[in-house]
């Protein structure tokens, strides 16, 4: 099964074009959506779940209308969204118990044993019976997965999943997602670089409502290797470095500036090789654009 997004635009009641024409195929397995806050990552997966329209363009998957057909997508759609509400009050045994029959399923047998399989799954089973109130931000997020597998969609869509977890919740909230990925569509949307470059073996990086980059984190990285370069430099000759050189990324090491620049040969001046990864990628597709003065 494929989802195939053609064309799709949506600019909202204030003017803003959170979506300009993107088009993406998206296969079975991890999908990485790489981009800043505001890029417009959100209102394509809003989209893709039914829950706001498109001005224009189509969403299929396999042969769903996604725009048209909404019951018929939600029947096999997992959406965990950046943000979502638990009851505070409510054990996770009872609440899933309640969204299995919100998802049609009938059968109080059935529900148990999907129930107990899915705390399993999540490693929430020893705290089953706690009410989710007590629950830690990573261990929410693994209640969001329990709900979202409900009736086994062929669709999981998780927005920004691993935004303020623990270095130990993300890591099990990762290894999760890379377990249900491998029978399933998966799409991470995220502005967290290494979460994709762990997990996705396809990706693509929006900003700003359009499509800059889709392919594999392989290759990516593989079209920019050889023309990154990194120098130590004062705070004073910052400006000068970013009015003569695509300058892709700045950051302090001890309070000394460390700027990353795109080029295909030796800028010279000191400037030193690196190693290109995922990052680098990103910043390049995201601000490398944007040439030297």
């Amino acid at each position: 099964m494929q989802l195939i997004i053609q064309n799709l635009k949506k600019t909202y009641a204030n003017g803003v074009q959170a979506l300009k024409d993107v088009s993406l195929t998206i296969n079975q397995g991890m999908f990485g959506l790489l981009g800043p806050n505001g890029a417009g990552k959100s209102s394509l997966m809003r989209t893709i779940a039914t829950l706001q329209e498109a001005d224009s363009g189509s969403i299929t998957l396999g042969d769903i209308n996604v725009l048209t057909q909404k019951e018929e997508v939600r029947k096999i759609l997992g959406y965990l969204p950046q943000e979502f509400g638990v009851y505070p009050r409510i054990d996770a045994v009872t609440l899933l118990d309640h969204l299995a029959v919100l998802k049609g399923i009938a059968n109080k047998k059935q529900r148990k044993e999907l129930v107990e399989a899915l705390l399993h799954k999540t490693n929430l089973w020893n705290a089953r019976n706690k009410n989710l109130g007590g629950y830690s931000g990573g261990m929410k997020q693994r209640f969001g997965i329990a709900q979202a597998l409900i009736a086994s969609p062929k669709l999981i869509i998780v927005d920004e999943p691993t935004a303020g977890l623990d270095p130990a919740e993300r890591n099990r909230f990762l290894n999760l997602l890379s377990e249900i990925g491998e029978n399933t569509i998966v799409i991470l949307s995220t502005h967290i670089v290494e979460d994709v470059k762990e997990l996705c073996t396809d990706m693509a990086i929006i900003n700003k409502g359009e499509v800059l980059y889709k392919g594999s984190p392989a290759d990516a990285i593989t079209a920019v290797d050889g023309k990154v370069w990194i120098k130590s430099i004062t705070k004073g000759e910052l400006e000068t470095y970013r009015a003569n050189h695509t300058i892709i990324s700045e950051r302090l090491i001890a309070g000394r500036p460390v700027i990353t620049v795109l080029s295909e040969t030796n800028p010279g001046d000191g400037f030193e090789q690196a190693e290109a990864d995922l990052e680098d990628v990103y910043f390049t597709h995201i601000f490398g654009n944007a040439q030297p003065a």
